[in-house]
C-alpha cells in the first residue's frame, strides 16, 4: 500500500491517452529510428546477457518491437527502455539461489550511447548485476528522463552529482547497497519530483538531509530506510512536506527522539514507517494521535516500554499496524474492536499479558494478526472463541507463537477454513491433534512445533494438499507415519523431530517431489531407510539422527544431488559405506556416526569439494585412509572420526589440502611417528589423537602452534620427551589431556585461561613449585587437575589461593611429603581431593572445614596423625566417599561423621582408632537405601564425570578393598556402597544399628577386639555382597538370617569364638570354607558333621584335619529310607503281579487317547 500512489501516479504518467505509446507486443505504424536503433545496438554491445534475453535486438529488425524497447506511436522516437530483471517474488531461500539470480542478470556497463536517446523518459534497470561499478554520470546529461530506476542494480560508489541536472525527473529510485553521497545539494535542481527512494544509500555526511527533501515541493513519497541517518539530526522548525503520502526513516537508528516533532506535523501522511530505530523508551508519543490520516504505521524495533494508549484505538483508517519489538506492557484494551479497518496487526515480541478482548470479533476485514511472543497465559480454546465470528471465515494468518498458551485445542479451530498461515509454536498446548484441523484445506504454513501435543496425528492431515511447510517438532506426538502423509505433494519443509513416532517410513513419502528439508531426528522409528526417497531430487537437508533404522544405506543414494546436509547419526545402520555419497557435489555437512558401518572409507569422498564438517566417528571402519581419500576437501573443516579402526596411510611430507579447525580421530593408528602434517594446520583449535600408537617425541613445531588450541588431547600413547617451559605455549587452550604418555621433567606453565589438565600417568618429576607458583597474582580458571601417578615430589607449597576455580584436585600416587599447606582452604568449589599414596603428614589442615562442597575426600595411605576432625561431619554435608585408610589416626571414631547423610563410602581401615563402632551408624541415609543417589554434584551423578567443550574425563575413581581384594573403581563408582573399619582397635559389640543400613554392599570389620554376637537381624542387609568379620573376640552362633542374604558371595567369620551349625541357605554352602575356621562351626562349607546336638565341642576347626569319630546325619537316613519304601511301593506290584501290570498300562493308553483327542479338539 505504502508504493501503491507512487506506481499508480507513473502508470497514469506513462499511459496518460490510449494509443500513445506502443510497447515491444504491440505492432508499430512507423519503423524505428535508425540513429536510436544504432544507438541501441552500440549500447547492447556493452552488456553482458547470459539469459539471452535482447537476442530480439538484431541490427535490421525494427527496434520498437524489441523486446524492453517502447516507442512513440507517432514519432517512433524510443521513449521507455524496461530491462529490470525480475527476482522470484518470495524472495530468495537461499544463498546460491540469489547467488545463481545475479548470474542470469544484465551486467557489464552502460554506454554512453544511450545520450543519442533524445526522446527517452523511462529508464528502468534494476536488479541488474552491473559487477560493483559507479553509476555512469553521462545519465545526467539524459534531460527528458522523467523516471529513473537503479535500485539493486549493483552499482557502487559516489552517486553522481550531475543526477542533479534531471530537472523533469518524477522517479528516482537509488536503492542498494554500496552507494554514498557527501552531499544532497544536487536533489534541488529536481523541483518535479515526486518519488524518492535512497534506501540502503549512505546518507551519513548529509545531515541537512530533512531541509534538503524539504526543498522538494511535489514530493509525495520518500523512503530513507537503512540510510544511516545517525545520531543526530538537527531541529527543524518549519517542514513544507505538504505533500507527502509515505515517509519511510526505518532502521536509522536515531537517538535523539525530537525528530519526532516535525514528522507529528505531516497530517496528511497515510504511511508512516520509523521501525528498528531504537528511540529512546517511554510511551509512544501522544501527539501521533493527530495523524489520523494513517492507514499504514510501523513503530516496530523501537523501545517504547508503556502501554497501548486507548487513543490508539481512534485510527478508524488504519489497515496496517505494527509494534512489535518493543516492550510494551499491560492489556490490550476492548476499544481496539475500534480498528475496524484493520487488515494487519502486528503486537508480536512485546510484555503484553491478559487476556485478548473478545472484542477482536468486531475486526471483520483482519486477515493477519501476528500476537507471538507475549505473555498471554490463556487457554488457547479461549483465544480461538476471541477469533471466532466473522474472523473464522476471513483470517489468513494467526501467529500465537511463544505466547504461553495452554490447555487443548478444540475442534473449533476447523472452522477457521481460510487460514494459509498458522503458528502455536513454543507453547504448553498438550492433548490430540482434533481430527477438524483436517478441515484447513487453504493452510501453507503450519508450525505446532515445542508444545505438549500427544497420540497420533489425525490420517485426514493428508488431504491438506496445499501444505508447504510442517512442523510438528519437540512434541510427544506417536504412533506411526501415516500412509496418507504421502499424499502432501507441495511440501517443501517436513520437520517431525523430537517426538515418539514408531514404527517405519512409509514408502510413499518418496512422491514428496518438493521436499527441501525433512526432518525425523529424535523419535524411535526403525526399519530400514525407504528406497524412495532416492526420488526427492530437491531435497538440500536431511535429517535422520537419533532413532532405530537399521539395515543398509541404499547405494543409489547419490542421486540426491542437491543434498547440502545429511546426518544418520545415533542409528543402527550396517553395511558398507555406498560409493554413491562420493557424488553428492553439494554436501557440506555428512554425520554417518554413532552406527555400525563396516568396510573402507571409500576413496571418491575426497571429491566432496564443498564438504565442511564430516563426522564418521563410533562406526566399526578399517582399513587405509590414504591422501586420495582428501584431495578435493580443500573447504573441510571440521573431522571427527575416532572409534574406528583406520590407518592413516600418507607420506612423511604429505600436506592436506584442508585448514581445519576441529579434528578428532582417537583410536587410529597413526604411529610410531608424530603426524607432522598437523604441523600445517594453522586453525586448528581442537584436536584430538589421543590413543593412536604414537611413541615419539613432539616436534618443536607442533609446540609453537599449540598457543592457538582450545582443546589439546594426546593421552594414551607413548609419546616421550619434556615439553617446553615457555609461558606461551598452550597460552589460549581450556583442555589439556596429556595422560598416560611417556613426558618427563618438570611440569609445564600452564595458561591461566585453561579450564581442564590432565597430566595423569606420565614421568613427570621434581617439585610442583614452580607449576602452582607460577604468576601467583593471576586468578586461575582451571576447574579440573590430575597429576596422579607421576614421579613427583618435595612439599606441596602454600600458592592455592590464586586456584579457587578447582573442583577436581588429584595429587594420588606421588612422592609428596610434608603437611598440606593451609591455604588449601581457599578452594572452596571443591569437590573432589585425592592424595591418595603418598607421604604426607601432621594433622589435616583445619582450613579444609571451608571446603564445604566436597564429595569425595580420599588422604588414603599417607602419614597423616590425630584424631578424626570432627568438623568433618559438620561441614562436609554432601561427601559421598571418605577414605582415610593406612595413616596414623587414633582416637574413637566421631559421632559427628553419623551427619554424612549422603556417604556411600566410608573407610578409615589400618588406623589405630579405638573405641567401639558409633550407634548412630543408621543415619547414613545413603547406605540405607537401595537406591543410587541423586545427589547434585554439580556433574551427572550416574556418570561421575566433568564434562566440558565436548570432553569427558573421569571425575573419581576409588581404590577400594573390597572381598579381600584391592580393586579401582571408576565407572561404576557411584553405585559403591560400603564400609571399612578394618585393622583398628575397635571394642565392644557390633550395634544392631548397623543392620539399617540395608543399601550397603561390602562391610569390613576384620582385625579388631570387637566382642558379642554377631547382630541377629543382619538378614535385613539385603544388599550385602561381602561380609568380613575375622580376626575379632564375636561369640555365639551365625544369626540364621544371614541365609536370606542372596547377594552374598563373599563371607569371613574366621579367627572369632563362633559356635554352632552354619546355617543351611545356598549361598552360605556355596562359599569358601576358609572363611569360618578358627571357630566351633559345624556343617557345610567345613568338612565336619555336627552332632546331633548341632555342636562339637572338641572341634576346633582348625580346617585341614578331617573328624575321625563316628558321625551320623540322620537328615540323609531318612532321606535314603525314604526313597527305598517309595519306590518299592509303587514298582513292586508291578513286577510281582501280571494282573497289576496289565491294568496299569490299560489306564495308560485310555489316558492317552484322551489327551490326544484334547489336543485335536
Amino acid at each position: 500500500m505504502e508504493g501503491s500512489l507512487g506506481f499508480l501516479f507513473l502508470a497514469f504518467l506513462i499511459i496518460p491517452l490510449p494509443n500513445f505509446f506502443i510497447f515491444c507486443t504491440g505492432h508499430s505504424q512507423l519503423r524505428c529510428i535508425d540513429t536510436e536503433r544504432h544507438a541501441l545496438l552500440t549500447f547492447k554491445q556493452d552488456l553482458i546477457d547470459p539469459s539471452n534475453r535482447l537476442s530480439s535486438w538484431t541490427g535490421d529488425g525494427d527496434c520498437c518491437l524489441w523486446e524492453g524497447v517502447v516507442c512513440h506511436n507517432l514519432t517512433a522516437h524510443v521513449h521507455q527502455l524496461h530491462l529490470r530483471s525480475f527476482p522470484p517474488p518470495g524472495g530468495f531461500a537461499t544463498y546460491e539461489q540469489y547467488e545463481a539470480f545475479e548470474r542470469r542478470s544484465f551486467g557489464g556497463k552502460l554506454n554512453p550511447s544511450l545520450l543519442d536517446l533524445k526522446h527517452l523518459n523511462y529508464l528502468d534497470l534494476s536488479f541488474s548485476n552491473f559487477s560493483a561499478s559507479p553509476i555512469p554520470s553521462f545519465l545526467g546529461s539524459m534531460k527528458s528522463l522523467t523516471s529513473l530506476n537503479l535500485s539493486n542494480a549493483g552499482f557502487v560508489g559516489l552517486i553522481p552529482h550531475q543526477l542533479g541536472n534531471l530537472s523533469n525527473l518524477l522517479y528516482l529510485n537509488l536503492h542498494g547497497y554500496g552507494l554514498y553521497v557527501n552531499n544532497l545539494e544536487w536533489l534541488s535542481g529536481l523541483p518535479l519530483l515526486q518519488h524518492l527512494d535512497m534506501s540502503y544509500v549512505d546518507l551519513s555526511k548529509a545531515s541537512d538531509w530533512v531541509q534538503l527533501t524539504n526543498t522538494l515541493p511535489s514530493l509525495f513519497e520518500l523512503r530513507l530506510y537503512y540510510c544511516q541517518l545517525r545520531p543526530f539530526i538537527p531541529p527543524t522548525p518549519t517542514v513544507n512536506f505538504s505533500s507527502l503520502l509515505t515517509l519511510d526513516l526505518s532502521e536509522n537508528q536515531f537517538e535523539n527522539t525530537s525528530i519526532l516533532s516535525w514528522i507529528f506535523g505531516l497530517r496528511n501522511l497515510v504511511s508512516l514507517d520509523l521501525s528498528e530505530n531504537y528511540f529512546q523508551g517511554g510511551p509512544i508519543p501522544v501527539d501521533l494521535q493527530n495523524m489520523t490520516s494513517l492507514s499504514h504505521l510501523d513503530l516496530s524495533g523501537n523501545k517504547f516500554n508503556s502501554s497501548i494508549p486507548n487513543w490508539f484505538y481512534s485510527f478508524s483508517r488504519l489497515e496496517f499496524l505494527n509494534l512489535g519489538f518493543n516492550n510494551l506492557q499491560g492489556t490490550i484494551s476492548s476499544a481496539i474492536g475500534n480498528l475496524t479497518s484493520a487488515i494487519r496487526i502486528d503486537l508480536s515480541y512485546n510484555e503484553l499479558g491478559g487476556k485478548l478482548p473478545r472484542s477482536l470479533v468486531n475486526l471483520c476485514n483482519l486477515r493477519e494478526i501476528s500476537l507471538s511472543s507475549n505473555k498471554w497465559s490463556q487457554e488457547i480454546s479461549e483465544i480461538l472463541e476471541s477469533l471466532s465470528g466473522c474472523l473464522s471465515d476471513r483470517l489468513e494468518i494467526l501467529d500465537l507463537s511463544s505466547s504461553q498458551l495452554h490447555g487443548h485445542l478444540t475442534d473449533e479451530l476447523g472452522v477457521f477454513k481460510n487460514l494459509v498461515e498458522l503458528s502455536f509454536s513454543q507453547n504448553s498446548i498438550s492433548g490430540p491433534i482434533p481430527v477438524s484441523f483436517g478441515n484447513l484445506s487453504s493452510l501453507t504454513n503450519l508450525d505446532f512445533s515445542d508444545n505438549q501435543f500427544s497420540g497420533t496425528l489425525p490420517q485426514n492431515l493428508g488431504q491438506l494438499k496445499n501444505l508447504v511447510e510442517l512442523s510438528f517438532s519437540q512434541n510427544s506426538i506417536s504412533g506411526p507415519i501415516a500412509v496418507s502423509f504421502g499424499n502432501l505433494s507441495s511440501l517443501t519443509n517436513l520437520d517431525f523431530s523430537n517426538n515418539q513416532f514408531s514404527g517405519t517410513l512409509p514408502q510413499n513419502l518418496g512422491q514428496l517431489k518438493n521436499l527441501v528439508k525433512l526432518s525425523f531426528s529424535q523419535n524411535s522409528i526403525s526399519g530400514p531407510i525407504p528406497m524412495s526417497l532416492e526420488n526427492l531430487s530437491s531435497l538440500t537437508n536431511l535429517d535422520f539422527s537419533n532413532n532405530l533404522f537399521r539395515g543398509t544405506l541404499s547405494l543409489n543414494f547419490g542421486q540426491l544431488k542437491n543434498l547440502v546436509t545429511l546426518s544418520f547419526y545415533n542409528n543402527s545402520i550396517s553395511g558398507p559405506l555406498p560409493l554413491s555419497l562420493g557424488s553428492l557435489s553439494s554436501l557440506t555437512s555428512l554425520d554417518l556416526s554413532k552406527n555400525l558401518f563396516n568396510g573402507t572409507v571409500p576413496q571418491n569422498f575426497g571429491q566432496l569439494s564443498e564438504l565442511d564438517s564430516l563426522y564418521i566417528e563410533s562406526n566399526m571402519l578399517e582399513g587405509f585412509v590414504s591422501k586420495s581419500h582428501f584431495s578435493n576437501l580443500t573447504r573441510l573443516n571440521t573431522l571427527y572420526a575416532f572409534g574406528n579402526r583406520l590407518t592413516l596411510n600418507v607420506s612423511h611430507d604429505w600436506i592436506p589440502p584442508f585448514q581445519l579447525e576441529e579434528l578428532s580421530l582417537r583410536s587410529w593408528n597413526l604411529g610410531p611417528k608424530f603426524p607432522l602434517w598437523l604441523c600445517s594446520q594453522m586453525n586448528l583449535q581442537y584436536l584430538d589423537i589421543s590413543n593412536t600408537q604414537i611413541s615419539d617425541v613432539i616436534p618443536p613445531s607442533i609446540w609453537n602452534l599449540s598457543s592457538q588450541f582450545q582443546h589439546l588431547n594426546l593421552s594414551h600413547n607413548q609419546i616421550n620427551g619434556e615439553i617446553p617451559n615457555n609461558p606461551s605455549i598452550l597460552s589460549t587452550s581450556l583442555v589439556i589431556d596429556l595422560s598416560s604418555n611417556q613426558f618427563k621433567g618438570s611440569l609445564p606453565y600452564i595458561s591461566s585461561r585453561v579450564i581442564v589438565v590432565d597430566l595423569s600417568n606420565n614421568s613427570f618429576s621434581k617439585s610442583i613449585s614452580s607449576f602452582l607458583c607460577f604468576k601467583t597474582n593471576d586468578s586461575r580458571s582451571i576447574g579440573y587437575l590430575n597429576l596422579e601417578k607421576n614421579n613427583l615430589s618435595g612439599k606441596i607449597p602454600d600458592c592455592w589461593m590464586k586456584w579457587n576455580s578447582l573442583v577436581v584436585l588429584n595429587l594420588a600416587n606421588n612422592n609428596f611429603s610434608g603437611s598440606f599447606p593451609a591455604s588449601i582452604g581457599s578452594l572452596t568449589l571443591l569437590k573432589s581431593l585425592h592424595l591418595y599414596n603418598n607421604k604426607f603428614s601432621g594433622n589435616l589442615p583445619s582450613s579444609l572445614r571451608n571446603c564445604e562442597n566436597l564429595v569425595t575426600f580420599d588422604v588414603a595411605e599417607n602419614e597423616f596423625v590425630g584424631s578424626i576432625p570432627s568438623w568433618i561431619g559438620h561441614r562436609f554435608s554432601s561427601l559421598m566417599i571418605l577414605n582415610l585408610r593406612s595413616n596414623n589416626f587414633h582416637g574413637q571414631i566421631p559421632k559427628e561423621l553419623c551427619a554424612l547423610t549422603s556417604l556411600q563410602i566410608l573407610d578409615l581401615s589400618h588406623n589405630k582408632l579405638s573405641g567401639g563402632i558409633p550407634r548412630c551408624v543408621n543415619n547414613f541415609s545413603a547406605m540405607a537405601t537401595k537406591n543410587n543417589s541423586n545427589l547434585d554434584m554439580g556433574f551427572h551423578p550416574s556418570e561421575f564425570h566433568y564434562y566440558y567443550l565436548g570432553t569427558t574425563v573421569p571425575l573419581d575413581s576409588e581404590l577400594l578393598v573390597i572381598k579381600g581384594k584391592a580393586l579401582e573403581y571408576s565407572t561404576i563408582l557411584h553405585l559403591v556402597k560400603c564400609i571399612d573399619f578394618s585393622k583398628n582397635s575397635l571394642s565392644g559389640e557390633i550395634c544392631k544399628e548397623i543392620t539399617s543400613l540395608e543399601g550397603l554392599q561390602s562391610l569390613n570389620l576384620s582385625y579388631n577386639l570387637l566382642i558379642g554376637s554377631i547382630p541377629e537381624n543382619i538378614g535385613a542387609m539385603g544388599s550385602l555382597e561381602s561380609i568380613d568379620f575375622s580376626v575379632n573376640q564375636l561369640f555365639g552362633q551365625i544369626p540364621t538370617s544371614m541365609s536370606s542374604l542372596t547377594f552374598l558371595n563373599h563371607l569371613n567369620l574366621s579367627n572369632n569364638n563362633l559356635t554352632g551349625k552354619i546355617p543351611l541357605s545356598t549361598q552360605l554352602q556355596s562359599l569358601n570354607a576358609s572363611g569360618f575356621i578358627g571357630n566351633k562351626l559345624c556343617g557345610l562349607p567345613l568338612s565336619n558333621k555336627c552332632t546331633i546336638d548341632d555342636v562339637d565341642p572338641n572341634n576346633e576347626n582348625k580346617g585341614s584335619k578331617h573328624n575321625s569319630g563316628l558321625e551320623v546325619d540322620w537328615f540323609f537316613v531318612s532321606l535314603a529310607l525314604g526313597f527305598v519304601v517309595g519306590f518299592w511301593g509303587v514298582c513292586g506290584p508291578l513286577l510281582l503281579s501280571k494282573q497289576w501290570r496289565t491294568m496299569y498300562f490299560q489306564f495308560l493308553d485310555h489316558t492317552g487317547y484322551k489327551l490326544k483327542s484334547l489336543v485335536l479338539l
